[in-house]
């Protein structure tokens, strides 16, 4: 394996894990700022405001883009596999 090789499997891994925490982690800022401006606006600083909204817009996100997170994952483990005669040499 070359290290450009290496290089590029790296690259595509980070990129890869990147592509698929960016919708749950933009979700969970959302909603943390939504819910940040309420209780700025209300006054009201109770604990579980924060996290139950949280945790239910990204269990409904999880949901809705569970078959493409795995369609994802699937495909880039297969073209890993298919580059793996490369990585021998």
């Amino acid at each position: 394996m070359t290290p450009e090789f290496a290089a590029e499997v790296i690259k595509a891994m980070i990129l890869q894990a990147a592509t698929l925490a960016a919708p749950v982690l933009v979700t969970a800022m959302t909603i943390g700022l939504a819910v940040s401006l309420f209780q700025a606006v209300t006054s009201i600083q109770e604990q579980t405001l924060t996290f139950v909204p949280k945790v239910v817009g990204i269990c409904g996100l999880l949901i809705v883009l569970l078959p493409w997170l795995l369609r994802s994952t699937i495909e880039f483990t297969t073209a890993l596999f298919q580059k793996l005669p490369q990585m021998v040499q």
